[in-house]
């Protein structure tokens, strides 16, 4: 009989054989695993890149998004910011947020995917832009100064489309 640690190390040497067989990169990166599995659980091709998009649907790039919460939510943090609003607008609207047309939110219980919601990235970034907006003229004099905002759970449940 084996021994959790023993069956922990089993299971982490599969994984990283599977994504190094697979080029999808370090599985504890981030929230990389997590990334992997909405993408095998919807069906989407996996990116092979941990910057950009994070899966491939049939629409292209796409965006994913997890939490462990009780209830869903989808944060977008560590946004660059940019020298002027405008410029920000246009950054999170063809290089970050606006970039993907579609944007998945899960919401994983013990390491399964219980539900899984699909939202355009237009409606994502009419969303979060009123809140990086109030957050914008005071980010650079925080710690950490990069932007940040999340989907509330009213937000994904009353714009998004629950596919799982």
């Amino acid at each position: 009989m084996m021994t959790a640690e023993e069956k922990y190390k089993i299971g982490k040497k599969m994984m990283l054989e599977a994504c190094d067989e697979n080029g999808w990169g370090d599985p504890f990166s981030y929230a990389r695993a997590k990334e992997i599995d909405i993408a095998i659980q919807l069906g989407h091709k996996v990116s092979d890149t941990l910057s950009g998009a994070d899966g491939y649907d049939e629409d292209g790039g796409c965006e994913y998004k997890s939490t462990i919460g009780k209830n869903i939510n989808g944060t977008y943090n560590g946004i660059s910011v940019q020298p002027t609003w405008s410029e920000q607008v246009e950054y999170l609207k063809n290089e970050k947020i606006g970039k993907y047309k579609n944007h998945y939110i899960a919401r994983f219980d013990k390491g399964n995917i219980v539900e899984v919601w699909k939202l355009d990235g237009e409606t994502v970034l009419n969303i979060l832009l009123p809140k990086l907006e109030n957050k914008y003229p005071t980010i650079l004099e925080k710690k950490d100064p990069r932007l940040g905002a999340s989907l509330t759970q009213k937000d994904i449940y009353d714009y998004g489309i629950q596919i799982q």
